[in-house]
């Protein structure tokens, strides 16, 4: 590897294997389409179909050297060459063959980058193409061909997007999790901003110059004084509000020129109590010039998030054929697991909706909406109440042990948007990762069909007394498992879903995923799941996205399941087929860990590696993938959610765990504590790797802290919270 400077500084390192083929023209095939704007996710490529998918073999592998615990980055090709996001940096592939072309690291990054992709500019006739990509708080311009910076673009071929919004809070979370959408020279970003802390960085959406890298337009997602909606935070809660942010990337619409964007909760997220209002354009999607960031309308569809139900998904475009006509729309599902299927003309919901009554905080000061909107159609996708009668009855171990939990820790849930609560512990459904997250929706245009994956994962939280008077959020995200670390709420726990959007009825839904700790019972229950799918004109629907480690393909007509391969690890990812120079097909998906979902000290860590799978050739040799299983981990007992099944026996005050004394506890409780809680941190053991990934992740989050912090917190974590030594034997990846 060699560092190159560039203008006197160096931007990054740059590995070049060989040079990239002449980029000559844009690809015409819907299936190896570069910049899927409007977020449809169909391919029209039909060599692969529901007739011949079992077919299907692993042909090559790009293994990006990094292990870890996941890997959201997804692909694309544009003429034969495949670019994508890498844990630490972007690349360049030969699509057919997987062989690299060129690798690009950034240096001196402010955090660890969370980035699901990059973004491809076809140049302007002048200028050649780039390669968009953003990640941390740095927006790059590459030579497609090479991977190099443009020196041209911005400073030395980055922009710090901190520079004029996060100058006031140099250490507040401000990173890019999302490609940038194109529209004719301008790169639309949004980042992701701080859950926590109600004063900090905007989240406003942004549009960059791609040949400059000059900002050309801002929208405020918190109206300033004058602006519309500007009375909607209160008469003091617009001052400074950290986000609310749109870290779930927009949406193009090319023929009309408007972005749809997604916008993320208000902070506080679980605590609304100075911001009085419905709190626009949080939890809205707004459709806005994409020319000029004017607003042409929104749609809220969580008025005064209390709950973190925010969109998390670019929304997806669909046109709808109903009472003889064409309405162009648009569909989001955001983590409450309600399709919202709006006309993106007008913002208006296709099927209609109606507010309805919710229940209501009962945190001193706090204003609740007294409603919420609900589409009339379709109904909600995942499970939005729980009660004792639902806990999971898959083993009568499980139901005994969830059983426990929900008694000793006085559990609840009053139904749809359930607040935390000063009594007891709020169990919210179905769960703060969704429902639906950011693997958003594919569509199939033919059938008129849209496809979602959704997790019903519960979690829980309380609000205890502060000290001073008040209160404060008290173990947020902790998650409702039994002992396994599966969910204590009856399954499905993952599912796919197919959805008529030409009608709003549920065409079909399946189980997603299985889970092996229970044998044949565990072969319907479906898993957590984060990622995304994709449909063809095949016949299907491809999705990797579960924690049980395998890659799914589904009949996009009636919800079987007609294809599964076991992979290394879970792809949290989304997939991605294409048509090569040679007139074959494959599909593509990125592998490496479960991320946020996965299951609590399952192994130590993951490769993170590309494969693609193809129909074989004769004479093709075998790809072996056994060579990347992960080194499995045991696990103690009472892995689950063990402060929760325990009692207040294990608890310090205010319900927070009693840590024992030794070096690094009191970096554990600042750089942990802030935020989510320390009993959220410590509520799963794991190795010191999964501890070193995990504290990379909330780093990256927000969480602060040097490596030197960050390395004491991993030691105390793992010495006290870690598991035992006595490795189980692998699963060999497979058919």
């Amino acid at each position: 590897m060699r560092t190159r400077p560039i203008g006197g500084s160096i931007v990054g390192a740059i590995v070049v294997v060989c040079a990239a083929t002449a980029l000559t023209q844009r690809s015409r095939e819907a299936g190896n389409s570069p910049i899927d704007s409007g977020h449809i996710r169909y391919s029209s490529l039909t060599q692969i179909n529901a007739g011949n998918v079992q077919g299907l073999k692993p042909v090559w592998i790009y293994d990006t050297g990094v292990k870890g615990r996941g890997w959201e980055g997804s692909p694309i090709v544009v003429d034969g060459v495949m670019y994508l996001s890498i844990p630490g940096g972007a690349s360049a592939l030969d699509a057919e063959s997987g062989k690299e072309l060129w690798k690009f690291i950034p240096k001196d990054l402010s955090r660890p980058g969370r980035d699901r992709g990059v973004a491809y500019w076809p140049g302007d006739g002048a200028l050649g193409a780039r390669i968009i990509y953003a990640t941390a708080d740095r927006l790059y311009a590459l030579d497609a061909k090479t991977g190099s910076p443009i020196p041209a673009f911005g400073q030395d071929g980055k922009v710090n997007l901190r520079d004029e919004v996060a100058d006031k809070y140099p250490d507040a979370l401000y990173t890019i999790s999302s490609p940038a959408a194109i529209y004719k020279n301008l790169a639309i970003i949004s980042p992701s901003t701080q859950e926590f802390g109600s004063k900090g960085p905007s989240g406003d959406p942004r549009a960059f110059d791609v040949r400059t890298g000059k900002q050309v337009w801002r929208f405020h997602t918190v109206p300033q004084p004058g602006e519309p909606e500007d009375g909607s935070w209160g008469p003091e809660g617009w001052k400074e509000r950290a986000g609310p942010s749109a870290w779930g990337g927009a949406t193009v619409d090319p023929a009309t020129g408007l972005v749809f964007i997604p916008i993320g909760n208000p902070d506080d997220s679980y605590n609304g109590i100075d911001r009085p209002g419905n709190n626009y354009y949080a939890n809205s999607i707004i459709a806005l010039d994409a020319n000029t960031g004017k607003l042409k309308w929104f749609y809220q569809m969580t008025h005064h998030d209390i709950t973190d139900v925010d969109a998390a998904a670019a929304p997806s475009l669909i046109d709808i054929h109903r009472n003889g006509q064409v309405i162009p729309a648009l569909v989001e599902v955001p983590k409450s697991g309600i399709a919202f299927i709006l006309d993106r003309r007008t913002g208006k919901p296709v099927f209609g909706e109606e507010e309805r009554p919710i229940p209501q905080s009962d945190v001193p000061g706090e204003h609740s909406s007294p409603t919420q909107p609900f589409p009339l159609k379709p109904e909600p996708l995942a499970r939005m109440r729980i009660s004792r009668d639902d806990i999971t009855t898959v083993t009568p171990e499980a139901h005994d042990y969830c059983a426990a939990s929900w008694d000793k820790q006085q559990m609840h849930n009053d139904g749809p948007y359930t607040p935390v609560s000063t009594k007891g512990t709020t169990v919210f459904a179905p769960g703060t990762s969704g429902g639906g997250n950011w693997g958003g929706v594919s569509t199939d245009p033919h059938l008129g069909y849209f496809f979602v994956n959704v997790s019903n994962m519960p979690t829980t939280s309380r609000m205890v007394p502060d000290g001073a008077g008040g209160y404060k959020l008290q173990g947020a995200y902790g998650r409702f498992n039994d002992t396994k670390g599966w969910p204590c709420v009856r399954p499905p726990w993952g599912e796919i879903i197919a959805v008529n959007a030409n009608t709003g009825d549920i065409a079909w839904r399946s189980p997603l995923g299985v889970s092996d700790d229970f044998g044949a019972a565990g072969k319907s229950t479906g898993t957590p799941n984060l990622g995304g799918s994709i449909a063809t004109a095949g016949g299907l629907v491809f999705i990797g996205a579960t924690v049980d480690s395998r890659f799914h393909a589904f009949d996009s007509h009636t919800g079987k399941e007609v294809w599964t391969a076991t992979l290394p690890a879970p792809a949290v990812s989304t997939p991605l087929t294409f048509q090569g120079k040679s007139g074959r097909q494959y599909v593509v998906v990125p592998d490496g860990g479960p991320g946020t979902i996965g299951m609590p000290g399952r192994f130590l860590s993951y490769h993170a590696i590309l494969i693609a799978y193809a129909l074989p050739k004769a004479g093709e040799s075998a790809i072996d993938l056994a060579q990347y299983a992960p080194v499995p981990a045991p696990r103690p007992p009472g892995v689950g959610n063990q402060f929760a099944a325990a009692g207040p026996s294990s608890l310090g005050t205010g319900a927070e765990p009693i840590l024992p004394a030794g070096e690094g506890r009191e970096d554990v409780i600042s750089m942990c504590g802030q935020c989510h809680g320390v009993s959220t941190a410590v509520a799963n053991r794991r190795s010191p790797d999964g501890w070193r990934d995990l504290i990379q992740d909330m780093r990256s989050r927000g969480a602060q802290g040097d490596d030197a912090k960050a390395g004491r917190v991993r030691d105390y974590l793992s010495r006290y919270f870690g598991l035992l030594t006595s490795p189980a034997e692998p699963k060999t990846p497979g058919r």
